[in-house]
């Protein structure tokens, strides 16, 4: 019996508060990006250690997901988002005031622990509402909304640093918590009753992540997923010593080219969600990693043989937009399959989303700050991985997966009240 009861609205409120759930834990992860280098220098720090409170920040995004996931789907939704808020807004708080590099990577991976409850809260609440058509084309959203904050990030921080310094911006992301807080209070009602929630506790949970990891698609989009946003992070983490060490650009010119990728990413990112839904799935998939290659063998070649900045910028653009040409076939290919545990596989994702690139961050600065060679080290192999996974693992993974019943499609009802949405439950 369908269970219409409880079925959540989704008005404009709601929707736009799952949007800025998706959004806050990538946006945190690198909004201070612009003044690291200052804050490396009042710390004291390496400029590995400093990378290292990026890298802290991504484990948390990538470990929390798998943690938060499966609570959700036992204790409900709202309860531990709750939790993760006020978390995040104390781990924020404690960023801003830490008085060494160890406190700080502390401080930062709580910080992203308690982010990634908003990221996969919002995935499952997502499954909660949407089904079908709609719900594929809802987790497509918020992958590339997602990606984008982590583009915009650096562009807000460099905007702020002409007020404040990097503790003022740690300030502002507790005050984005506490915002976040009072909006999650008054908007959102839990959207799992309790007779939808699991009961199988870790059992069930070991079962869904072993039909997961046992379908060859699946694998191979998730790898995809991570090697690409591995080669994106390393960007992230490296670009803001190289144009600003190595091309003299300041923390505002710099926050205008990452606000010219940003452009790149949310434009390339749509066109390949419609592409990857008209056309196909892996040929907007093959796009994608040839652009990021592309990318990454312009930086590669920058660092062997001292490029302009402009050679830079556009590797860098290229780089970034291919990452967001990617996204959204990774995104279906891995999701198509499941609706059924949608929100476990999303989580999935998400720890490939943030985990590489956790890894791929610190080895940018074994160089030195000024170096620009292992950025292109970094990238290029990274996207030669993923070109493996996808010829290996993609371009063989058809009938691999179980069959599933095709779901009824909904008119997508994001940012509209449209009424009750809920499928039936398992």
């Amino acid at each position: 019996m369908t269970n219409t009861a409880a079925a959540p609205r989704v008005g404009p409120a709601l929707a736009t508060l799952l949007m800025l759930l998706t959004v806050f834990g990538p946006v945190s992860m690198d909004l201070y990006l612009p003044v690291l280098p200052a804050l490396t220098a009042d710390l004291g720090a390496a400029t590995y250690a400093a990378q290292l409170t990026l890298t802290a920040c991504l484990i948390g995004l990538a470990v929390g997901q798998i943690i938060a996931g499966p609570l959700s789907d036992r204790f409900g939704r709202r309860n531990p988002l709750i939790i993760g808020v006020v978390a995040y807004a104390a781990a924020s708080a404690l960023c801003a005031i830490s008085p060494t590099i160890e406190t700080l990577i502390l401080a930062r991976l709580v910080q992203g622990l308690a982010g990634a409850v908003g990221i996969v809260i919002a995935q499952a609440a997502g499954r909660d509402v949407y089904s079908g058509g709609a719900l594929i084309r809802y987790y497509g959203r918020l992958t590339v909304l997602g990606g984008l904050a982590a583009i915009v990030g650096p562009v807000i921080g460099g905007q702020l640093a002409r007020f404040t310094d990097w503790r003022g911006l740690f300030l502002f992301l507790a005050a984005l918590g506490v915002v976040l807080l009072l909006a999650v209070l008054a908007v959102f009602r839990e959207t799992l009753p309790t007779e939808r929630r699991t009961s199988g506790g870790m059992k069930q949970t070991g079962r869904d992540f072993r039909q997961l990891f046992s379908d060859r698609l699946f694998v191979g989009a998730v790898l995809i997923c991570g090697l690409t946003h591995a080669a994106l992070f390393a960007y992230l983490s490296g670009a803001t010593y190289i144009l600003q060490g190595v091309y003299g650009l300041s923390p505002q010119g710099y926050s205008v080219a990452f606000g010219v990728n940003s452009a790149g990413f949310m434009i390339f990112g749509y066109v390949a969600g419609r592409a990857a839904e008209r056309w196909s799935e892996r040929g907007t998939l093959t796009i994608g990693v040839a652009m990021s290659g592309a990318g990454a063998l312009g930086l590669l070649a920058t660092g062997l043989f001292a490029l302009p900045l402009p050679a830079v910028l556009v590797s860098l653009f290229v780089l970034a937009s291919g990452v967001a040409f990617a996204a959204p076939p990774t995104t279906s290919l891995a999701l198509a399959g499941y609706p059924e545990m949608a929100g476990t596989a999303s989580s999935v994702l998400g720890l490939a989303r943030f985990g590489p690139g956790g890894v791929a961050a610190p080895l940018v600065g074994l160089g030195g700050s000024e170096a620009v060679l292992p950025l292109g080290i970094v990238t290029v192999t990274s996207i030669a991985l993923a070109v493996l996974a996808q010829v290996f693992l993609v371009g063989r993974g058809q009938g691999t997966r179980p069959v599933v019943p095709p779901a009824p499609e909904f008119t997508d009802p994001v940012g509209r009240d449209v009424g009750e949405r809920r499928s039936e439950p398992a």
